[in-house]
């Protein structure tokens, strides 16, 4: 794209009444068409004295040009700042050029010259990278927006938000989750405005420990892969003897397509509400706990040998978001409150067909669940409001942070004297270790789903 010429007053565009002319919906520097100063009618507004030098302007000639032209634009003299924007296009410093060639745009703008504007911005772009590079890219994608161009709208605020100061990166995340919005797009719809609210990344953790289990089953399917089984599984004999790890490792595995269908299903539906309320971090922490939590019932109460799945972790999450809903009262979208509403009755449906079918490791379901439900109970949502803090605000949560730290250690207490408990009994044979071996020995469908 060519650069705008550096004109002489015909290259100007005729002037539009400038009186009802509005700035753009996402225009940065703001223009207000009050004048700062009296004016006698007629009178034209004072050029700089440097914009009648000949030849190339210095770098304080092209400041003091610049400068001018902002006075201009202040006081809704729009055709003589973009004499003034242009007389300075083409200086030798690219970020000088830039600025520039920015607020010409935002003067053709105002004088309802839109493509002048646009095409004006856009050859911003083609400069290296300077201060203004960042808020060319959002003139542009204001400019796609008013024009009805969403998809390229949304390219545009990408590449705004790359190169944005941390104080404006909500509100593009906030208009990047409209636009998703009305493309379409409601997944990213979500995670833009999550990221609007300071209250998750860009990727759901969520979603990055679905895809991960989702691999690790699907390679434990196949014949190749079937070694995993051994050395991930909730070998309890195993962990007797010391292999803690599977205590986590147990949430990669799944002894079905339909197993993992159901579990990766309700991962996928609870685990982003949670990280929404808590953070990625507390997520994070409730998954793990919960997970151990599930596995070392199974361990302590569980039949048989040896257990897959993520089951135990993923009835936690369920349990935190129960017992969150009904203490503390987060504010949730209607999607989420409708998903919050049916927990108590999924609860039980599950837990019943648990009971229901040997097969099921509902000791680890319920030990998941006992977890997330002490957890949700102590910890308060910290990224989303609550009813309570919206009436009391943030006074006196450093204070009630003695409780649930003191909660959270209880519980892991209770989870390592599981172990010790678990370990003990198998030392002991109390729950028929020969048997079970033999069971886990003859094939993975012999594996109970947790």
């Amino acid at each position: 794209m060519d650069h705008p010429r550096r004109p002489d007053e015909t290259d100007v565009p005729s002037i539009p009444p400038t009186d009802d002319l509005t700035p753009p919906s996402d225009t940065i520097a703001d223009a207000p068409p009050a004048p700062a100063r009296e004016r006698a009618p007629g009178e034209a507004p004072v050029p700089a004295p440097e914009l009648g030098i000949e030849g190339p302007l210095s770098r304080e000639a092209a400041t003091a040009v610049l400068d001018r032209a902002a006075e201009l634009m202040s006081t809704g003299d729009y055709r003589d700042a973009a004499i003034h924007f242009r007389r300075v296009v083409g200086f030798g410093d690219h970020a000088v050029t830039a600025a520039a060639l920015l607020g010409l745009g935002q003067a053709l703008y105002r004088l309802d010259e839109d493509e002048g504007a646009v095409a004006t911005w856009e050859s911003v772009l083609e400069l290296p990278d300077s201060p203004s590079t960042y808020r060319a890219w959002r003139e542009v994608a204001a400019a796609r927006v008013r024009s009805g161009d969403l998809n390229g709208a949304i390219a545009a605020y990408r590449q705004a938000d790359r190169r944005a100061p941390a104080a404006d990166k909500p509100e593009i995340a906030n208009r990047l989750g409209w636009l998703a919005k009305e493309t379409g797009n409601a997944g990213a719809s979500r995670r833009y405005f999550a990221r609007s609210r300071g209250s998750g990344p860009a990727v759901p953790l969520p979603w990055l420990i679905l895809g991960l289990t989702v691999a690790v089953s699907f390679l434990a399917f196949s014949a190749d892969g079937s070694f995993l089984f051994d050395l991930l599984a909730l070998d309890k004999v195993a962990v007797a003897d010391g292999e803690y790890w599977r205590l986590w490792t147990v949430t990669l595995l799944h002894g079905s397509l339909l197993h993992l269908f159901f579990n990766m299903y309700a991962l996928y539906l609870a685990g982003p509400i949670v990280e929404v309320m808590y953070g990625s971090r507390l997520f994070l922490l409730f998954y793990l706990v919960c997970a151990a939590a599930g596995s070392v019932a199974s361990f302590v109460f569980g039949a048989g040998n040896l257990a897959v799945g993520a089951s135990g972790a993923i009835f936690g999450l369920i349990g935190v978001l129960l017992a969150a809903s009904r203490t503390h009262h987060p504010v949730l979208d209607r999607q989420s409150r409708s998903f919050v509403g049916q927990l108590g009755t999924l609860i039980l449906i599950n837990l019943a067909f648990g009971l229901a079918v040997p097969q099921i490791d509902n000791a680890a379901h319920i030990g998941g669940l006992v977890a997330g439900l002490w957890l949700g109970f102590l910890i308060v949502p910290g990224r989303v409001s609550t009813l309570r803090s919206l009436w009391q605000g943030g006074a006196g949560q450093a204070r009630t942070m003695v409780l649930p730290t003191l909660g959270v250690a209880a519980l892991l207490v209770v989870i390592a004297a599981g172990v010790v408990v678990g370990t003990e009994q198998r030392r002991a044979g109390s729950i028929g270790a020969a048997e079970g071996t033999a069971q886990g020995a003859s094939g993975r469908s012999q594996l109970p789903p947790g």
